[in-house]
């Protein structure tokens, strides 16, 4: 994943889309630089203030995706996002935005009410700014679906959206849709504006992938000397028959002596090999999401090499019949001398002289 840099924190920004994928491959690089979430925030509102209407509401649904998607690995985007969604949503107020984008937007604050991203006040807070001091509509919070998971925002939104859709847009919508045909400045789009899932799980850094697989190196199915232990051990010890061959107490404290040494190597071995099984389907799920972001990274990286290959073409056609016109200029250094033989020019003197 690309070092982050301000300048292309706002070069990703100005080439943002309203498509799953651009929504969703630039959260989850914001996400991987979440320690520089105060000048990713900072620049986000700046771009955002600066942005045309219509881009203002992708804006928006980005920091939707990153607010939601970054919880688990902490606070950070929600505290900072808190502070400046008030100036963001009365820039987008001052816009003149479409009744549709007041819909979506107000869509959004409900759902961040429903699952308690932010505080109710602070909610009605940002719906009164964005409806211009109008009557918040924001739904009354409903504590049980507060805890209800996040891979359903885009279910709800698009629910939503349905019940108050005007008939002349046409909205297909299942249960796990991930798009809707929309109308965008009188034309009809498949087009999706929120990510239809959040993702199984955030992409791990290189580094926490790395040290798991070292980890690993080091576990219990590797351990050949505790195994060599558990293959040498007596045969007695887990034999019923060996108890019928005692004769004496002393040869009984024995075999108990050995099989409690026997238990405590067995158990101790086991326990090892469950964390051993646990760490190995933590390191499955981590490789998944490693591989899934690595995939949309690499989806991303193949379209831009198609983009610019063509206009590598372009610019070498350009090259070609720049060089073709070259080729048919005359070569001004091969014409044949036009002076020759003619009387040179009079000098300013000559011709005074002649007038006097």
């Amino acid at each position: 994943m690309s070092s982050f840099t301000e300048t292309g924190l706002v070069k990703k920004l100005l080439d943002l889309n309203s498509s799953q994928q651009s929504i969703q491959t630039l959260s989850l690089w914001l996400i991987h630089h979440r320690k520089h979430h105060s000048i990713i925030v900072k620049t986000w509102l700046k771009e955002l203030a600066k942005a045309p209407a219509a881009k203002k509401l992708t804006y928006m649904y980005l920091a939707n995706d990153v607010i939601q998607n970054s919880k688990k690995k902490g606070p950070e985007f929600g505290r900072e996002f808190e502070h400046v969604l008030l100036k963001a949503f009365r820039y987008i107020a001052q816009s003149s935005p479409e009744p549709k984008t007041i819909n979506s937007l107000n869509r959004i604050l409900n759902i961040w009410g429903e699952r308690g991203v932010y505080e109710e006040p602070k909610i009605k807070e940002y719906s009164a700014a964005l409806n211009e001091g109008e009557t918040a509509r924001v739904e009354p919070v409903n504590g049980s679906e507060k805890k209800r998971k996040p891979e359903t925002v885009l279910s709800d939104v698009l629910t939503e959206s349905n019940k108050k859709a005007r008939p002349t847009v046409g909205v297909t919508v299942e249960k796990k849709a991930k798009s809707e045909v929309v109308e965008v400045n009188g034309k009809v789009e498949t087009h999706i504006t929120l990510s239809p899932h959040q993702p199984d799980g955030d992409p791990p850094e290189p580094e926490e992938l790395i040290k798991v697989i070292l980890e690993l190196e080091n576990s219990a199915s590797s351990d050949a000397v505790v195994r060599e232990r558990i293959a040498n051990l007596k045969p007695e010890v887990s034999e019923l028959a060996a108890i019928n061959k005692l004769e004496d107490k002393e040869a009984a404290i024995k075999l108990a002596t050995d099989v409690n040494d026997a238990i405590k190597i067995l158990n101790d071995y086991n326990a090892r090999l469950a964390t051993e099984m646990e760490d190995r389907k933590k390191l499955t799920t981590m490789l998944r999401d490693f591989q899934r972001e690595q995939q949309e990274l690499l989806l991303q990286a193949e379209n831009r090499l198609e983009e610019y290959q063509k206009k590598l073409a372009k610019i070498k056609e350009v090259q070609k019949e720049v060089r073709n016109h070259m080729n048919n200029l005359p070569d001004l250094t091969s014409l044949p001398d036009v002076t020759g033989g003619l009387a040179p020019l009079p000098s300013a003197g000559d011709l005074f002289n002649v007038h006097h």
